[in-house]
């Protein structure tokens, strides 16, 4: 008897490519290997305690609550604590406004399925963190980019691609941006609410950074200019303040938009986990998290300041790279002629691993440029790092 072939999968499935990030984090899984790679945490600053408390805490108290079904929109409790964080920061913000997502990365697929439909125009930050550009190329749109400078995305581009393209939403990180580590200043933040005021389209503005700043003042949330309110979506995540295991994010958006989300998610996974929400909701309870936050910063100031403080000897001479004020990268440019992807088997050859900046880029890539992390490692193990760095620029 012949057997049949089965049916392709979908052409989606086979046009969005894997995350090279992804797949440098297992290239790099040994122990000895140290990375620049992931924009990974820092392990030993995990309040593993307070943590394990919280789900102490609520697998006692209401075990029949937590391990049960819970509503699609999320807790109640944890919802409020966000919303009340949120208007501490400056956007005031109700319990109602809020989705509790599974992870923010989860926010931007629900956003993905509730507005666009196949060949609708997104417009991004070029370049552009890597799991929005597969997200959007899953739902089938046409991604486009608006050019970036020192300062972030240029306002003057983005006048014109929306004139020509006419896009459905712009999707950006304004605050210390993966990859590049850059900030939106206020007056281009401004700039981008007008011109979504003036041409009617939705902003996500994706924000899981934001409370790690180590310099300089903080910026206001796109989502609180008036031009912008009614059609930007701010999303956030705990995985960089508390733990990414948790998977927990949260987007806020407008009544619309937000209940075509909860229908989205209803048929993604009916609800993010109730006992982690609820773990979530008890340590945002009984500990301080600002408190924990504060730790955080310090270690990762100390540590970005030990990368750039050598960055000058590890990388070859007229390498550029910037100094961000937050967050978890700083982005590098290799001399004219040097492709950082090629150069990338040598490093992880010599135990060291950074992502090649190439694959960020939705427009023309930038082949030498690359991203460097420096959350994961001790200031000790960084000036190691950028030693055996200088070994492989030096036999290039």
């Amino acid at each position: 008897m012949t057997r049949a072939e089965l049916p392709a999968t979908a052409a989606r499935a086979t046009t969005v490519g894997s995350s090279p990030v992804r797949d440098i984090l297992a290239l790099t899984a040994r122990p000895e290997v140290i990375s620049f790679a992931g924009g990974l945490p820092a392990p030993e600053l995990f309040d593993s305690e307070g943590i394990r408390a919280a789900y102490a805490g609520v697998l006692a108290d209401a075990p029949d609550r937590v391990l049960q079904y819970s509503t699609t929109e999320g807790d109640p409790d944890l919802r409020a604590a966000v919303a009340e964080r949120m208007t501490v920061r400056g956007l005031p913000t109700g319990a109602d406004d809020l989705i509790v997502t599974t992870g923010s990365q989860q926010a931007l697929t629900l956003l993905a399925i509730a507005l666009l439909e196949p060949g609708d125009v997104v417009l991004v930050e070029d370049p552009c963190y890597l799991a929005a550009l597969q997200c959007f190329g899953f739902a089938g749109a046409r991604v486009v980019p608006v050019p970036t400078d020192e300062q972030g995305l240029d306002p003057e581009a983005l006048e014109e691609i929306v004139v020509r393209e006419r896009p459905k939403l712009l999707y950006l990180v304004p605050t210390f941006q993966n990859p590049t580590g850059r900030t939106l200043p206020l007056a281009r933040r401004r700039a981008v609410a007008q011109a979504a005021e003036r041409h009617g389209f939705w902003i996500v503005e994706d924000d899981p950074y934001g409370e790690l700043r180590y310099d300089g003042e903080p910026v206001p949330w796109i989502a609180s200019i008036p031009a912008a309110a009614d059609r930007t979506v701010l999303l956030g995540s705990f995985s960089k303040i508390m733990a990414p295991g948790l998977r927990l994010g949260y987007l806020r958006a407008p009544a619309a938009l937000r209940r075509a989300c909860v229908i989205s998610k209803q048929s993604a996974d009916l609800h993010t986990s109730t006992v982690d929400q609820a773990a979530a909701a008890r340590y945002l309870r009984d500990r301080d998290l600002d408190a924990h936050v504060a730790v955080i910063r310090g270690a990762y100031r100390e540590r970005r300041d030990a990368l750039l403080g050598g960055l000058g000897d590890a990388l070859p001479a007229a390498s550029r790279w910037n100094r961000p004020e937050g967050g978890m990268f700083v982005w590098a440019r290799l001399p004219e002629g040097q492709d950082a992807t090629e150069l990338l088997h040598l490093a992880v050859g010599n135990d060291v691993a950074y992502v090649p900046g190439a694959p960020f880029f939705a427009g023309k890539p930038d082949p030498g440029a690359l991203r460097l992390s420096f959350t994961t490692h001790s200031p000790t193990e960084i000036q190691e790092g950028l030693r055996r760095l200088a070994g492989v620029f030096a036999r290039a």
